[in-house]
Formats: structure tokens, sequence, C-alpha cells
């Protein structure tokens, strides 16, 4: 894993975790970065530590926080138990949601609470549809927490 410091157009700053610099630019173009405050999709990545070691200059290593105590864009700690509690009691569709987010939205099933996956594109032509819903950040879609 590697740890980014991040920031939206408002000027939020928070972290981002990712499997390689390369993963960041694909989620990045696929719109799935979003700030976890204003959820403005318009976030870059912010110049990160370095240590000089003799001639050489490394990124300076970051260690992996427990899942329940990592700061996030200065929450509250209680505030992000709270949030990640929500997000748990919804149910996971994958990628399945733009599909169940149109049954729902056009009552050909009941209304319930859910989360998954949608491309850029699902997610406009949702939008496009008058679906509502939100993005969320990964610190509280990740089902280890």
């Amino acid at each position: 894993m590697i740890v980014f410091d991040l920031s939206c157009a408002h000027g939020h700053r928070f972290e981002g975790w990712f499997a390689s610099a390369d993963d960041f630019e694909q989620q990045s173009r696929a719109v799935m970065v979003r700030c976890p405050v204003c959820d403005d999709a318009n976030v870059v990545r912010l110049p990160s530590a370095k240590v000089h070691v003799g001639k050489a200059t490394v990124d300076a290593p970051r260690e992996d926080p427990k899942p329940d105590t990592e700061p996030v864009a200065s929450f509250p700690d209680e505030l992000v138990r709270k949030l990640r509690e929500m997000v748990r009691s919804t149910e996971n569709v994958g990628h399945r949601f733009p599909e169940e987010a149109r049954k729902i939205h056009y009552r050909e099933t009941p209304a319930r609470a859910i989360r998954g996956m949608a491309s850029k594109e699902e997610a406009e032509s949702l939008r496009d549809e008058g679906i509502e819903f939100a993005s969320l950040p990964p610190f509280l879609t990740n089902d280890a927490h």
C-alpha cells in the first residue's frame, strides 16, 4: 500500500491509500477518488514528505494506522465510527449497483439502503435519470472496518 496526501479543489486535505501510483491514476480517471468532506472529484496529489539520505532522496515510509484510528480529514473518531456503522448497515450489491438503484427508483423492488460500484458512465446515466446517490470515500466502504 502507498499513502498519498490529497487535496480537493476546495482545499480539503486528506489521505488516500492505493496499491500503487498507477492505481491512484486509474481511480482518479474513473472519478473514484473523491473528497470525503465535500465529495468533489477534482482531487490532486500533494507533494509527499521526502527524506534525504546521503545523496539519495527517497519517499518517507508511512506506517499503516489502525483502522479505527486513522486520521480522516480531521473528523472526530466517533463520527467516523458512526459513519462506518451506517455504511455497514447497507446491502453491498457490488457491480449490480446501477441495476439495483434503477429498480428501487422505478419501484420495481422495495426501497432499501444499498451500496456498490458504478463506472463513470453508469454514474452519469443514473444522474441523468434523476436517480440520486452519493459517492462514498474509501475509508467508509472498506469492509475490513
